[in-house]
């Protein structure tokens, strides 16, 4: 089964979540950053990859914190969840999202999220403390 990874960034409570832009599906749903592991790279190696695709930042994944399965275009494709870390703290470029928040866990359910995204919630609040 294919995979995609979402990077967790949880700071002072909060925790990073983007607004998709024009040029994917789900335009203007929130989600935790992140996309497609292609074949021969670990889940780090993508979640590095993309982070600095889509914001020109570097981060360090720490650990995985939970894992969902999601249809995708026909077929099944699991979505895992790493807490990651920013190094150094470098503020993001919106290269491929319209926006970027710091949701703290009270609002993090209001938000329009992807489906998938939202099926980790119950692994990510418990973590912001």
């Amino acid at each position: 089964m294919r995979r995609s990874v979402a990077g967790v960034l949880i700071h002072l409570g909060k925790v990073f979540v983007a607004q998709r832009g024009a040029s994917g599906s789900f335009h203007g749903r929130w989600e935790f950053p992140g996309g497609k592991v292609e074949d021969g790279e670990s889940d780090e190696e993508a979640l590095e990859r993309e982070f600095q695709e889509e914001f020109g930042i570097e981060v360090r994944p720490l650990k995985p914190i939970g894992e969902c399965v999601f249809p995708h275009r026909g077929e099944d494709r699991v979505l895992a969840a790493w807490l990651i870390e920013l190094a150094p703290f470098t503020k993001p470029t919106l290269l491929e999202h319209e926006a970027v928040a710091w949701v703290a866990a009270e609002d993090l359910r209001a938000l329009d999220m992807v489906d998938s995204d939202r099926q980790l919630l119950s692994a990510i609040i418990p973590l912001m403390g």
